[in-house]
């Protein structure tokens, strides 16, 4: 069985680590590269950094940040944010990401999966979802959970597999930053409908959390924020955790 993997998750507004309830409201967290580079050396297997207004005014992802915590890290990192174009994708892994992460863009131009895929393999893609609960339907999010679209969570989900996706990363918009748990059904649904690895997010509050996420949601990955910034949960303490309650992880 795979390892299971835990991932700090990095939003970043004018430079700053920053955290928000619900996907606003948000707090400064701290210096996105420092923290970084902290997260690599506590164990963490993997970081995510969204440049979470891009989208939303319209401009592109940030270059140097991206360069500076290629410079800092030794675990893969995953951009996201403004990523619009195979080029962009380009940019972003010449500077030193590992994998892009694409939400607003895969939902207005769902080809951009498959030109990704294409040009630089399935496992350089991670589609992000955004979805909220409506009326007992999850509909999904676009320009930093501001917009709803269209698109059910499930139907986008397989479609984005079909299309040449290498992970799903789903937040719970519902869940974001209230600490009361992943989504932990709607997780299980989208592991029994879809084959390749799905990330949890949205809602981690304690390590139990993590716990549920990864046998309840049969999630592949958990990514937090909150629990690791400000120092409620460590890396070291929560892999010991599992690793006592059978889940597998790296130590």
């Amino acid at each position: 069985m795979l390892a299971k993997r835990i991932i700090p998750c990095l939003d970043v507004k004018d430079g700053m680590t920053v955290k928000g309830v619900n996907f606003v409201n948000f707090r400064n967290a701290g210096d996105p590269v420092e923290l970084g580079r902290a997260y690599s050396q506590a164990g963490a297997d993997e970081l995510v950094y969204l440049d979470i207004t891009a989208s939303y005014e319209e401009r592109k992802t940030f270059i140097d940040l991206v360069r500076r915590v290629a410079e800092n890290v030794n675990i893969p990192f995953t951009v996201g944010g403004g990523i619009g174009s195979v080029q962009d994708v380009g940019n972003l892994l010449n500077a030193g990401a590992d994998k892009v992460s694409i939400n607003s863009s895969a939902l207005r131009n769902p080809q951009l999966i498959t030109d990704i895929a294409n040009n630089f393999g399935c496992q350089v893609c991670v589609v992000a979802i955004d979805a909220r609960c409506d009326n007992n339907e999850w509909i999904c999010y676009v320009k930093g959970g501001r917009v709803p679209t269209e698109k059910k969570l499930f139907d986008w989900a397989i479609e984005a597999q079909e299309r040449g996706a290498g992970e799903i990363l789903f937040t719970s918009m519902d869940h974001d930053g209230v600490k009361e748990g992943f989504a932990c059904e709607a997780l299980a649904e989208l592991n029994s409908r879809l084959s390749i690895p799905i990330i949890a997010s949205g809602g981690c509050g304690t390590m139990e959390h993590f716990k549920d996420a990864f046998t309840i949601g049969k999630a592949d990955a958990a990514l937090a924020a909150s629990v690791f910034h400000f120092n409620e949960i460590s890396i070291s303490d929560l892999k010991e955790y599992l690793r006592q309650n059978n889940i597998n992880v790296r130590i």
